[in-house]
């Protein structure tokens, strides 16, 4: 019993300690489980929302439009759940301007079901539900009307409707189906939220604009009743399995991309043969139709101009039977025979047939009726031949054109990776995970250090205690017992709160800033139960190692040797006393602060490595800080010298051009072609990559540069060859060193470093038209935004239309293949930031341009608000621990040389004097903290490319000087706080009781 109240005792003495070990364990839990329960709560609450709403596992979209037997097919595919048909239509309306939305069905079969925040659903036709955003930006309510205009060429359709014969000929879009068709006068009755784009519109911050997909401006949902149409936009399916998986998982995308690939390995193929057959079919039909038509019209015509010439030959013929009778009762003899001859006059002579129409040719050249009666026939006769013979060739050409008219048609199958909001989501929630498991790494050494320091010294001050205990037969386990529970007890009470603070202050705090960018309905603090237990068992761990090894190195020793004071250290001269013209000139404290630093290792290295530590985490975050806040600027700046990329469909490629020329805005161009595909390394780990067995795909921007001006790419974009560093840092070439060539494709940096990509490997590209073939990286890029992949006119015909392509199946035949189209321009503009802001706002309205991007616009309006939260969260925790760090070792010092400050007292040195001998000591070892911390830091920071490895960023490390300033000052304001507590520590020393002998 004594024993234990002894225990009792000592630890009540030593609560600073204990405080700064549960300080420092409360840190660490806090940091290890906060941010990641932060995003675990995210994730949850976003996959619950997903199921409930139905959010489709995959999407099928297609250049013609989807008919009845494209969606059987899909149903047809193994491990394929629910297929929902949807129908869509683009519509403008007058909003401050032209405003475009997209008319979108509501699905009867669960899939994609908007989320109804107010208001009811739309059960009627004419009946919407809107999204807040257009709330916001309308000014509208539940109850307003609002008419709109449907596009005349919907988003889906629109290139099949257009690439069609006129009136005899064929709508590829169509055929035998109708497109969609909505209401155009419209009632809001709902107010809602689409699961497909999570963005919140009332929040401090929307999707950033490097990430925005969207075509439209708004969405609007409606019922079924009064849509129209046989043609569907997209089919959703839903995938066996996949809703019993974290959406966010990689389980999950396995799960997806069986199904995803079932599709593309036999159903896509097929059913975009039959699809074309089909529109070839009806085109066919139309142009035999209209060939009917005419002949029908052309055969009325003729038996007119038949009845019309018999008629007109009667007449004739009458006139010359007349002229005939009496031409014969003329040359008959008068006299008796009068009466006779006036008889036979009344008979018509019989006339050959050349002398009969010699006379019909006499008569009608006689008569000007005749004669213009006769031209009238021949005209129309003529003119009747001639609209035969033409009708007939256009349908002869119609159907020899036909084939090419209609071009190929093309799937699209993907994934939710594709939704820009559920992409944006998981990957700003996977950069900050990825910050959660690497920062709580130097809070645990920091902690381990710490303990180590505390307890060594709480050790070595009951040394006389332990030998005695020892000596009187107490086991070695049970007087170690005492530091170890101490200890335990600190860590388990500091972790309990670093749970509390990790799994509600903390995800708290992350999902205030996630829900001023995304609404998450449902959202909820959950506790994991395993990864806290975990958390706490890990600092656990490390602070009784620590103790161990601190009991260890006393107990060693017999009782005997215990139980009498600690022998002092042997002097020994110090590196500064040999440097004598240095050493002569310092007063004699200076060179008693010089011994005490530099002869007491352990406590340098504690003291140094602890601010050090401290200070590297405070770089570090002010390091993403810098770093986010400069990647829109040297992107679209730097990297990209251009002002503007405009991007036209292929068939209006030219009238873009055309239109963008005629602007007169444009200093220098480039015609390029961009397509969007996919970029993939195989895990094979057979060295095509350029790290052994990675795996995995990015999303790319694939951009072909016409033969002709492969040179003029490096004055629109800055090429420069980039190398993989130690640690993650990269190497940057020269800039203008590198060339597009015909030997391969040059990837960006951003895309390279996500897959592991080196100049030298081999990757996998899928282009726009989904044919996939290996292509050879010849270099990889600097660049931080995006995933452009360049490649010359040449390697692209090479890698896509050889018969040498993988996917040769996909490919075009060598008859269909074509020159590529140049759809896109990369342009150089005259004029202000502003002013080219506003010319690529205007040419968006043009119907010839899908997209402009200005870079002005890009570079001042790209911002990561939720990494910026982090940060200050990380370098709040990280000031916090160098606080306590501080204030642990400047106690610790303080304890160790109790005997020392009461000598100074009993020599004569005032409290203020005794103040500054020791403070001295502990700012010039923070102030070595800080200058080993700070390239330190900058070198934690280089790592961050690996942690944070997002898709289509990289982040290129960039530490400002002011950085390094607010570093260095805030560690050093913490050391002059703690001085604050230290102070009234070294005043209470008693010189009388502290210089006791202690035998």
């Amino acid at each position: 019993m004594a024993f234990v109240k002894d225990m009792l005792r000592m630890w009540a003495h030593s609560w600073k300690r204990f405080i700064s070990i549960a300080m420092i364990t409360l840190l660490g839990v806090a940091v290890l489980t906060g941010i990641y329960a932060g995003c675990r709560d995210a994730f949850r609450s976003t996959d619950r929302f997903f199921d409930a709403q139905g959010l489709h596992d995959v999407q099928v979209l297609s250049t013609a439009g989807l008919s009845n037997g494209d969606i059987a097919a899909l149903r047809k595919v193994r491990s394929v759940a629910k297929v929902q048909a949807e129908r869509s239509q683009e519509v403008t309306f007058d909003l401050d301007g032209r405003k475009s939305a997209t008319m979108q069905e509501i699905g009867t079969d669960g899939i994609d079901q908007p989320y109804l925040q107010d208001g009811r659903m739309p059960k009627k036709a004419g009946e919407i539900a809107v999204t807040r955003k257009f709330i916001r930006d309308s000014g509208k309510r539940i109850g307003s009307r609002l008419t709109v205009t449907p596009e005349s060429a919907s988003s889906d359709t629109s290139d099949a409707d257009n690439s069609g014969t006129d009136n005899s000929g064929t709508n590829e879009a169509s055929g035998t189906d109708e497109a969609p068709s909505f209401p155009t006068k419209l009632t809001i009755v709902g107010v809602v939220l689409d699961p497909q784009n999570l963005s919140n519109p009332d929040g401090y911050s929307a999707m950033t604009s490097f990430r925005s997909t969207a075509t439209t401006d708004y969405t609007f949902f409606a019922p079924s009743d009064g849509v129209t149409g046989t043609l569907y936009t997209s089919a959703t399916l839903l995938v066996k399995g996949a809703a019993a998986e974290s959406t966010f998982d990689e389980s999950y995308e396995n799960t997806v991309k069986q199904v995803t690939d079932r599709i593309d390995g036999t159903v896509k193929t097929d059913r975009q043969k039959a699809r074309r057959q089909e529109l070839l079919d009806a085109g066919n039909k139309k142009i035999a139709d209209a060939r009917a038509e005419a002949d029908k019209k052309f055969a009325d015509a003729q038996s007119q101009i038949d009845a019309n010439r018999q008629q007109f030959n009667q007449q004739v013929d009458q006139i010359v039977s007349m002229q005939a009778g009496a031409a014969a009762a003329g040359a008959a003899t008068n006299g008796a025979n009068a009466g006779a001859a006036a008889g036979a006059g009344a008979t018509t002579p019989q006339l050959d047939e050349t002398t009969r129409e010699t006379m019909r040719e006499t008569i009608i050249a006689a008569s000007p009726e005749l004669t213009q009666a006769k031209q009238q026939l021949d005209q129309a006769q003529s003119q009747l031949n001639e609209q035969k013979a033409s009708t007939e060739h256009t349908l002869k050409t119609k159907e020899n054109e036909l084939k090419t008219s209609i071009p190929q048609v093309r799937w699209y199958v993907q994934d939710r990776q594709s939704l820009g909001g559920f992409s944006a989501l998981k990957s700003d929630l996977d950069s900050i995970q990825s910050l959660g498991n690497a920062f709580p790494i130097v809070f645990l050494l920091v902690a381990v250090m710490m303990s180590l320091t505390a307890m060594a010294r709480m050790v070595e001050e009951d040394r006389s205690l332990i030998g005695t205990y020892v000596g009187l037969g107490y086991g070695r386990l049970a007087v170690a017992s005492r530091y170890l529970l101490f200890a335990l007890l600190a860590c388990l009470i500091g972790g309990g709160l670093g749970l509390i603070a990790g799994f509600l202050g903390i995800p708290a705090f992350l999902l205030v800033v996630l829900q001023g960018m995304y609404v998450m309905p449902g959202l909820r603090l959950e506790y994991d139960w395993l990864y806290g237990s975990l958390g706490i068992a890990l600092f656990v761990v490390g602070v009784l190692a620590a103790t161990i090894y601190a009991c260890v190195q006393e107990m060693r020793q017999t009782p005997a040797a215990l139980m009498r004071p600690k022998a002092p250290r042997a002097g020994s001269r110090i590196l500064l006393e040999r440097i004598r013209p240095v050493w002569n000139r310092i007063g004699f404290l200076g060179k008693v602060t010089a011994r005490n630093i530099f002869r007491f290792k352990s406590r340098l290295i504690m003291t140094v490595g602890g601010v050090a530590g401290c200070t590297a985490l405070i770089v570090c975050g002010l390091a993403i800080n810098d770093t986010v806040a400069d990647l829109g600027i040297k992107q679209y700046r730097d990297i990209y010298q251009y002002d503007l990329m405009v991007v036209s469909d292929d068939s209006d490629a030219s009238a873009m051009r055309t239109k963008v020329a005629s602007d007169g805005r444009v200093t220098s161009s480039l015609d390029v072609r961009i397509e969007s595909g996919d970029l993939t390394v195989a895990g094979s780990g057979g060295g095509d990559s350029g790290k052994a067995g990675s795996s995995g795909s990015e999303s790319i921007q694939l951009v072909a540069v016409p033969e002709k001006h492969l040179s003029d790419l490096g004055e629109m974009v800055t090429l420069q060859p980039v190398s993989s560093g130690i640690l993650g840092t990269s190497g940057v070439g020269k800039t203008g060193s590198l060339k597009l060539d015909d030997d391969g494709v040059i990837v960006a940096q951003s895309a390279a470093s996500a897959l592991g990509v080196k100049a030298g490997s081999k990757v996998r590209l899928t282009n726009g038209d989904g044919v996939q073939a290996t292509a050879k990286v010849s270099a990889v890029n600097r660049n931080l935004i995006g995933s452009d992949v360049y490649v010359s006119e040449t390697y692209y015909a090479k890698l896509f239309d050889s018969k040498d392509a993988k996917n040769t199946k996909n490919s075009k035949s060598s008859e269909d293949s074509e020159a590529l189209t140049w759809n896109a321009m990369l342009a150089k503009l005259s004029g202000s930031d502003t002013s080219q802001t506003d010319y690529a706002e205007s040419l968006e309205e043009d119907s010839s341009v899908m997209k402009a991007v200005s870079c002005a616009h890009m570079a001042d309006s790209f911002k990561f608000d939720l990494m910026g939260a982090v940060v200050a969260l990380i370098v709040a925790l990280a000031g916090g621990l160098a606080l306590v760090v501080l204030f642990t070792l400047a106690n610790t010092n303080v304890s160790e040389r109790v005997r020392e400050m009461a000598t100074l007292k009993v020599l004569g040195f005032f409290d203020r004097e005794v103040h500054h001998y020791v403070n001295r000591e502990m700012m010039i070892l923070t102030v070595m903290g800080v200058i080993l911390g700070l390239p330190l830091g900058r070198l934690v920071g280089g790592m961050l490319t690996m942690a944070l490895n997002m898709p289509s960023l990289y982040f290129e490390v960039e530490v400002k000087p002011l950085s390094y300033v607010i570093a260095a000052v805030a560690t050093m304001a913490f050391a002059l706080l703690v001085q604050l507590f230290v102070n009234p520590v070294l005043d209470r020393i008693d010189p009388i009781s502290s210089l006791k002998s202690v035998e």
